[in-house]
């Protein structure tokens, strides 16, 4: 079979959310006269009075922070979801159902963990070490909120600057552990079972290694982790970590794969700051095997990052238009997003700007 010419439109399957996206390489040098956002450069205090999330500050919610020294996690002051605990949803417990119209209570967990006392210091500025007690941090939550017998699934996010929505500066993240499976995880656990029933190895797994193979879409690497750009990417710079082992969530990692798993955050994160000097937005989430008890020897742990940055600091990816009436569409390809990513260095601009 002849290989395809990448440079034309073509479409690319996405085998864990079984999905379609169209990419459209012409397009990448097309006149821009759309939103430019704003850059902000300033750099943010060590300590910020008015910020609820700083050391001994009062919250939103009234609670106050302690004069805390490292990672410090509490439940969120407005949380999307309710406890058992809560009278309502002791009493509304019924499933309403129909042909049509279904629904049904949803119960869990949110909480926030901010990564340090310092405000002004992101996971791309942090030492790995720091970042190493944040993998902690996630491995102790989701033991302790995956235990539970009313928690199916445990969802790791980070929310990072303002395009992505993210109500407080102060660098963290959340979890929110839910009574249901959630959608995505849903189809990429419908996914793995049904590629490991057929081929009875784990796609995750077999997919690394053609990209290993390949190289022409990692972005780094060390001996236990890759971080790369998926083959089926959306967002335009969409990266992908994955453990060269297969292990199913974070809490089965061995003490040397959270310090890489440090390191290549680390990596991967500055790369992103140095792509266009700026302290790069995005989502992140983790996507671990659900906790309902079963083995679910198919599941490979990993995180997607969707930045929605295109060309530069000031001009971002909208999913309007084809992307919400049809499927998802790209202009530069993976390949060429990986490569960019690949060739800026991995010390950080500020390091750089401040001579350090």
């Amino acid at each position: 079979m002849r290989p395809m010419n990448l440079s034309l439109p073509h479409r690319r399957y996405n085998p864990l959310t079984d999905e379609w996206i169209l990419v459209s390489p012409q397009r990448a040098t097309r006149p821009w006269l759309g939103a430019v956002e704003r850059v902000v450069q300033e750099r943010r205090p060590e300590y910020d009075p008015q910020c609820y999330l700083c050391p001994g500050n009062t919250r939103a919610g009234g609670a106050v922070n302690p004069p805390y020294t490292g990672v410090y996690v509490f439940d969120n002051d407005f949380p999307a979801l309710l406890g058992v605990e809560n009278e309502e949803l002791r009493v509304e417990n019924s499933l309403s159902q129909s042909s049509i119209l279904n629904s049904e209570l949803e119960t869990g967990v949110c909480r926030v963990i901010c990564f340090s006392p310092r405000h002004d210091l992101t996971l791309a500025e942090l030492p790995a070490a720091q970042i190493r007690a944040v993998v902690d941090t996630w491995v102790a939550q989701c033991e302790e909120l995956g235990a539970r017998d009313d928690i199916a699934y445990v969802q790791l996010f980070e929310n990072k600057g303002e395009m992505m929505g993210c109500s407080n500066p102060h660098p963290h993240c959340q979890v929110w552990a839910t009574r249901h499976l959630p959608t995505i995880p849903g189809r990429k656990l419908a996914s793995q079972e049904r590629y490991f029933a057929r081929y009875g190895s784990d796609l995750l797994g077999d997919y690394l290694a053609l990209e290993l193979r390949r190289g022409e879409r990692l972005v780094c690497a060390n001996e236990y982790w890759v971080a790369l750009v998926p083959f089926w990417a959306v967002w335009p710079f969409e990266t992908m970590l994955i453990p060269r082992r297969l292990v199913g969530d974070l809490p089965s990692l061995l003490p040397e794969e959270r310090d890489a798993l440090a390191e290549v955050i680390k990596g991967l994160t500055t790369r992103y700051d140095n792509l266009f000097r700026v302290s790069f937005p995005y989502s992140m989430g983790w996507h671990a095997k659900p906790t309902d008890g079963a083995a679910h020897p198919y599941w490979r742990l990993h995180a997607v990052y969707y930045p929605p940055l295109l060309r530069s600091a000031t001009v971002r990816k909208f999913m309007v238009g084809y992307e919400m009436t049809a499927e998802p569409q790209r202009d530069i390809t993976p390949e060429e997003a990986a490569a960019r990513l690949r060739a800026v260095p991995e010390r950080h601009y500020l390091e750089e700007r401040r001579g350090s």
